[in-house]
């Protein structure tokens, strides 16, 4: 349409104009350094016209090769873009190879070869091909450089899935040089440290973690409530067990594990008397099985008086197994034989476990039943074992 009007409005300029030039074609003459040029408008108007024409195709002339260039680029471009993406379609399929070498293929034409040397080495990866892998990663580093971190994330992320932690913890402290404070370096590193069990080192960087990585809260609140226990483990002394406790963040400080290992803590440095005072606080306001089976190994100064906070407990928790136990730990304390039998063969109906027949057989074994006391050991490890342990006939008890 516009093409239509513009040939339409160039006729009739052109009749317009011969109209006049036809008439009276005009004169026109140059002077120059003492040369003379005439000639009609008409004429003039078709030189000029011819030297912009001239002027136009030398320049197309000129400038064609690099619109074929570019042209050639293009289709490059788009043949390197269909080879990667049937190559990535290949690995999704599962058939590694194949799309490992048509990934290969494409990056030698790519204009971007990092995406195709980082998924080649994902597809030798996972046939399990590590020299290759890291051969396509060592390539993606020397075409972009500065995508040093892309690669050496990658890499870490191939080594963790495989299960090679020494290499991939070495790659990450090796980005961590490079770049303090990457956030997803940061979460491999907490996840590989805590797979690791090297809590120390977790706790080093746990800091960083909460403020630069993108990790679940739930996460963290496990990595914090590991590292402080790992700590109370750790103490040795009562200024020791003071400092750890100390540490504790005070959200963590009613988690269950970290009551634990303080009050075991507390017993493991001769700070009995702290121990039973603070547990019998602790149960009065929140009554937890495994903090009242930590008062029946608490020796406190006064082991009758002891028993008797105990009892008094039963009177709202009857039934309880973890109650019944320490009650039994503390007859025993008490050398009360019979009393003890009972709450540990009440212990047993309600819910038997290794802890309580091993008590039981220690306690049968005090009072001169041999017998039964290796049946209750016996009966002990086989809840241990998962199964019931056939008895070992060439072993004879003598009367």
């Amino acid at each position: 349409m516009k093409i239509g009007i513009i040939v339409v409005l160039a006729l009739f300029a052109s009749a317009f104009g011969a109209h006049f030039l036809l008439s009276d074609p005009g004169y026109v003459v140059i002077n120059f350094r003492g040369y003379v040029v005439e000639m009609s408008v008409p004429v003039l108007v078709l030189l000029t016209a011819a030297l912009f024409g001239f002027i136009w195709l030398a320049r197309k002339i000129i400038i064609a090769p690099r619109r074929i260039g570019e042209a050639a680029g293009r289709y490059r471009s788009a043949r390197s873009g269909q080879k990667m993406t049937r190559g990535m379609i290949e690995v999704a399929e599962g058939n590694f190879a194949r799309g490992e070498r048509m990934l290969a293929r494409a990056a030698s034409t790519s204009d971007s070869p990092l995406f195709n040397y980082l998924q080649a080495a994902r597809a030798a990866h996972l046939q399990g091909r590590n020299e290759r892998r890291d051969d396509w990663l060592k390539l993606a580093y020397q075409e972009v450089p500065e995508a040093a971190n892309a690669v050496l994330l990658t890499q870490a992320e191939f080594q963790l899935d495989q299960g090679q932690h020494e290499q991939a913890l070495a790659t990450l402290r090796r980005l961590d040089e490079n770049s303090k404070n990457h956030g997803h370096a940061l979460a491999l590193m907490g996840r590989l440290y805590f797979r690791l069990e090297d809590w120390e080192s977790l706790g080093q960087i746990l800091p960083r973690v909460k403020k630069h990585a993108q990790v679940k809260a739930e996460t963290l609140a496990t990595w914090t409530v590991r590292i402080h226990q790992e700590q109370l483990d750790r103490a040795t002394d009562s200024e020791a067990m003071a400092a750890a406790w100390k540490a504790v963040p005070k959200p963590q400080k009613s988690n269950i594990s970290v009551l634990e290992a303080y009050y075991r803590g507390l017993m493991r440095t001769d700070q009995h008397q702290r121990a039973e005072k603070e547990l019998a606080a602790t149960l009065k306001s929140n009554w937890r099985g495994p903090l009242v089976r930590l008062f029946g190994l608490v020796e406190g100064v006064d082991a009758s008086k002891q028993l008797k906070k105990a009892e008094g407990w039963l009177s709202n928790h009857s039934d309880d197994p973890d109650l019944l136990l320490t009650a039994a730990r503390l007859c025993l304390r008490n050398e009360l034989w019979g009393k003890a039998r009972s709450y540990l063969e009440s212990v047993i109906s309600l819910r038997p476990t290794p802890e309580a027949y091993q008590e039981y057989g220690a306690l049968l074994n005090q009072i001169g039943e041999a017998d039964a006391a290796a049946e209750a050991y016996r009966d002990g490890l086989g809840m241990l074992a998962g199964n019931n342990l056939p008895a070992i006939e060439h072993i004879t008890t003598e009367g």
